[in-house]
């Protein structure tokens, strides 16, 4: 007979969501099973994610509270200012545009947020999720579950079975556990493929973000620290770069050279930054949205990527999923203070309540912008500037807008 783990929780999937969940239960003592079916040290490899991540305030704070940011392997980039453009190929942005400084958002005039590398992010939580006591990591693992009304049980090919009263499924967009649960999704496919990569460029970034509106999608600069890398290429201010193009393009532009790779991004990026040259490799990414018709099931609960997926257009989804572990680790919080059941329906009743509306909220917002400004139309494209224009002359809109980059005040405990 295999030996029996018991636990409260038992999270499937190690990536930032789930790691990051699993790590804020232990630091509050509850006991909790990771188990990922990959290896984990691989993904700390450079080639394995080029993604830059846009941590929102709220977000931070989930990470503090789960000891990850301090393990950070690089420095953070606080985003101090937002610029929103709309424009179109290989000429100026509209001078009606939108701008955000973090200091009109009120609260203490903190950051809108900080970038930081995936890879980074992956270093700090693999390196932490060993140390909790209260925590046991399987990766790689095969896994067989079972849900019962009174609690679940993950049986691990060639190893123990652990005992839980609540499985979470944070296993990314093809999630096997909320297949086997039967629950529906809806897909939306995009025309559209993200390539992420960086640059170097002479001028500074000033810690300002661009989001520029184009045709084709959003292009996106968003300043980064100087990286070792950077440094040995003498190359001092660097920013991350989420170009998102209709897919044929982006084949061609990930095919290209560095030079005209650099020249077509300098089109659209225009020349406030000065020269730009091309750091490292480019990755990929096709675009769709997908969203969940429910969040839990007998003994299961889904969050991140395996509950939702958006359109990168406000560099949002991670955050979604950050959000999703801060209401579900909140509940889990309070069961086991008050020694309630830490699976019980009601409980995945209320987390269910909590991150519903604001997921769909999000797809659907998301989804509108790039409807509305990835296309050529001469009266759209006047309608846009006008209303970038009178949001940035509109001071409590603004502020709306500026909290919701920032993850503040869109669950109940953040500030």
């Amino acid at each position: 007979m295999s030996p029996t783990i018991t636990a409260d929780v038992c999270v499937v999937g190690a990536g930032p969501v789930g790691g990051t969940l699993a790590c804020r239960l232990a630091q509050a003592g509850i006991a909790t099973v990771v188990v990922d079916r990959a290896p984990l040290p691989p993904m700390e490899h450079p080639a394995f994610d080029g993604r830059a991540y846009a941590i929102a305030a709220g977000s931070r704070r989930l990470l503090e509270e789960a000891g990850v940011w301090a393990k950070l392997s690089e420095p953070a980039c606080p985003i101090l200012g937002i610029r929103v453009s709309d424009g179109r190929l290989g000429r100026p942005a509209s001078p009606l545009c939108l701008h955000f400084d973090h200091y009109e958002a009120g609260g203490d005039g903190g950051p809108f947020g900080w970038m930081i590398e995936a890879r980074s992010l992956r270093v700090a939580l693999n390196g932490h999720l060993r140390t909790l006591s209260p925590i046991r990591v399987f990766a790689p693992a095969r896994i067989a579950v079972e849900r019962f009304s009174d609690s679940a049980i993950v049986r691990i090919a060639g190893g123990p079975a652990i005992q839980s009263r609540l499985v979470v499924a944070a296993e990314g967009r093809a999630s096997p556990l909320r297949e086997a649960a039967r629950i529906p999704t809806t897909h939306l496919r995009y025309r559209q493929t993200s390539i992420v990569s960086a640059i170097s460029h002479e001028r500074p970034h000033g810690n300002v973000a661009l989001e520029h509106f184009l045709p084709g999608g959003p292009f996106a600069q968003l300043p980064m620290s100087a990286s070792a890398d950077a440094q040995a290429g003498g190359a001092p201010n660097v920013s991350a770069i989420v170009w998102t193009e209709r897919s044929d393009i982006a084949e061609r532009m990930l095919a290209a050279d560095d030079d005209r790779f650099a020249h077509e991004i300098a089109r659209r990026l225009g020349d406030h930054l000065g020269r730009v040259r091309p750091i490292g490799r480019r990755w990929s990414y096709p675009l769709s949205a997908m969203l969940v018709h429910r969040y839990t099931d007998t003994r299961l609960a889904v969050i991140g990527d395996a509950a939702h997926g958006i359109h990168p257009i406000a560099g949002q989804g991670l955050n979604l999923g950050f959000r999703d572990a801060i209401a579900l680790a909140g509940l889990l919080l309070d069961a086991h203070e008050t020694g309630d059941d830490s699976g019980a329906s009601t409980l995945l009743a209320r987390y269910q309540h909590r991150r519903r509306g604001d997921n769909l909220a999000m797809l659907a917002i998301t989804d509108g912008l790039d409807r509305l400004f990835s296309n050529n139309s001469r009266l759209l494209r006047i309608a846009r500037d006008i209303g970038l224009a009178a949001v940035n002359r509109t001071p409590p809109l603004k502020r709306v807008f500026m909290r919701r980059a920032m993850g503040i005040g869109v669950l109940p405990g953040l500030r």
